[in-house]
């Protein structure tokens, strides 16, 4: 399969999931979930309301079927069924007849950008509110208004989904993605996308490590697994939370709370070595689920990887953030940085120099002559060297290729090279 169908697929993946009303729980959640599970099979988890997760509560689960605002003609002037932007998230039911001045305190616009539609939510305040563009808040008359929205807020459950890809051993490596948001291209369906097409491809490369991929609400999911998952967290090696992962921007990498984690180490390499624009930013306790993973009490190895950060284009949480504004280009470069970050990871071993006194000859072990016509020949022969004078057990190949700044894949090349002349042999990570 060419990279060009890799991206066509995962932009078809947007669109598809597009047009459902996702929210941190109900049917959004499920019909999106069981959608990846025809790429992916899931383990699909429910959580009852009122299941104290760590500090938290599993809220009551919210379903919603139409909504709209109708003027005095009977026209609808608002319609869920063009946008389920257009009502606030977990909205409580609404039938009513009103004035425009009593219905604006439930109007929600963005007056510096008034053809969009904003995203608004109300999890745990009992309200409710509509969003529109400000142009049509603007050309509407005085007068009454019939307002109904068809929602439930009700007992139900907190539904997120887990894939594994087993490796050869039981340490893991977590990527996680959030569920929970409605028609928002970039911000959450291009990291679900990446995601499941990452998933797909490591079950076909007879992983070292076990890979944990979870699709799961925003906040609420992260508490909720952690706290079902507390004996697990340890195992947690590695994890990258993604999101805002097809839009034009260059890549933004933000550090694990640890700040010199080894994932934090590895993206930064698999960044500046391949030339890609990029900004490392250091950890903060605010944004997407790195915030929840990294929290003092279990302090994982989490970072959080994006193109543009949250917030950070003018299309964030409105309904500009269609499957226009994301391209196949842009998430198919994600997903081709994650599998380089992936194979770094898998690739950093430690090895043992087995001829250590002296430089060996490496002419005579068929060395030199097995590089012949490759275009960094001069490249690979120096990270035989450094791989020979670093392999002390103690250094790993992301440290002899940050020590001597040559590209990882160089570097593991060239120990595979010299171990398979007998010359190094693996001793672990």
């Amino acid at each position: 399969m060419t990279i060009e169908t890799v991206g066509r697929e995962m932009h078809a993946l947007v669109e598809r999931l597009y047009p459902l009303c996702r929210s941190i729980t109900g049917d959004g959640v499920r019909r999106t979930l069981e959608i990846v599970g025809e790429s992916v099979p899931l383990q699909i988890r429910e959580v009852p309301t009122g299941t104290e997760v760590l500090d938290w509560t599993v809220p009551r689960e919210w379903n919603i079927r139409d909504a709209y605002i109708k003027d005095a003609s009977g026209a609808r002037v608002v319609d869920f069924a063009e946008s389920n932007l257009h009502v606030v998230g977990y909205s409580v039911p609404v039938s009513a007849t009103m004035s425009l001045a009593e219905l604006r305190g439930h109007l929600h616009t963005l007056p510096d950008q008034p053809d969009l539609i904003p995203y608004r939510t109300s999890y745990y305040a009992e309200t409710w509110g509509f969003c529109l563009r400000e142009s049509t808040l603007a050309g509407l008359p005085e007068g009454d208004y019939e307002v109904r929205i068809d929602s439930t807020l009700a007992d139900g459950h907190l539904t997120y989904g887990e894939h594994v890809v087993p490796g050869r051993v039981s340490d893991e490596v977590l990527v996680s993605c959030h569920v929970c948001h409605p028609s928002l291209a970039n911000d959450n369906l291009a990291g679900i996308a990446v995601a499941t097409r990452l998933a797909r491809r490591l079950a076909e490369s007879d992983p070292w490590y076990t890979y944990r991929f979870l699709f799961m609400p925003g906040t609420i999911g992260a508490i909720t697994w952690l706290a079902r998952n507390q004996e697990r967290v340890g195992r947690v090696k590695h994890g990258l939370v993604l999101a805002c992962a097809g839009d034009s921007g260059a890549l933004t990498y933000k550090r694990s709370r640890r700040g010199d984690a080894e994932i934090d180490r590895v993206v930064r390499h698999v960044l500046r070595t391949s030339g890609r624009d990029h900004e490392i930013v250091d950890f903060s306790p605010y944004g997407y689920d790195e915030r929840q993973f990294c929290s003092p009490g279990f302090d994982m190895p989490v970072g959080s990887l994006t193109r543009t950060p949250y917030a950070g284009y003018p299309e964030y949480h409105t309904s500009a953030d269609n499957p226009d504004f994301v391209s196949p280009e842009a998430m198919t470069d994600t997903l081709e940085t994650c599998w380089e970050i992936t194979q770094v990871l898998e690739r950093n071993h430690r090895y043992l120099n087995l001829s250590p006194y002296g430089e060996p000859q490496l002419g005579r072990r068929g060395l030199y002559g097995s590089l012949g016509g490759r275009s960094d020949t001069k490249q690979a022969q120096m990270a035989m060297l450094w791989v020979l004078n670093l392999s002390d057990g103690e250094h790993s190949l992301l440290d002899i290729a940050e020590r001597s700044d040559l590209p990882f894949a160089t570097v593991a090349d060239a120990a595979q090279a010299l171990r398979g002349a007998g010359l190094v042999k693996e001793k672990g990570k």
